[in-house]
């Protein structure tokens, strides 16, 4: 069996290369075919059609996705911070004091409980 080494894959990597790139030269121009004949310009139309539509499908795919991976996380998302009211008390002294009070809030900032702490 023969090992495949770097140096046999350099002609496959210069052929895609050659064939990614393309052959076009001029920067202003838009292709290789002049765009005033009917049929370049069908099939500029045309592909672009399908480019967009092959783009927002897999847009939608995607966006599809995303959409399942929030959902699916969400059930798990167990986010809860612990949120400091002062409020004002007079003592029986007549003192006026602050009493801090701890709410546990949600995500959202919507509150969950009261802290209770020992």
């Amino acid at each position: 069996m023969k090992t495949t080494t770097l140096k046999d894959l350099v002609p496959a990597v210069l052929l895609v290369g050659v064939t990614l790139t393309g052959c076009a030269t001029d920067p202003n121009r838009v292709g290789i075919t002049n765009q005033n004949q009917p049929g370049p310009a069908v099939g500029q139309a045309i592909g672009t059609g399908v480019g967009a539509v092959g783009g927002n499908v897999v847009g939608g795919v995607v966006g599809f996705g995303e959409g399942v991976a929030v959902g699916a996380k969400a059930p798990f998302d167990n986010t809860a911070r612990t949120v400091r009211r002062w409020r004002t008390e007079v003592t029986p002294d007549g003192r006026t004091i602050q009493v801090p009070e701890d709410i546990l809030v949600d995500a959202q900032g919507r509150p969950i409980a009261p802290l209770i702490r020992k």
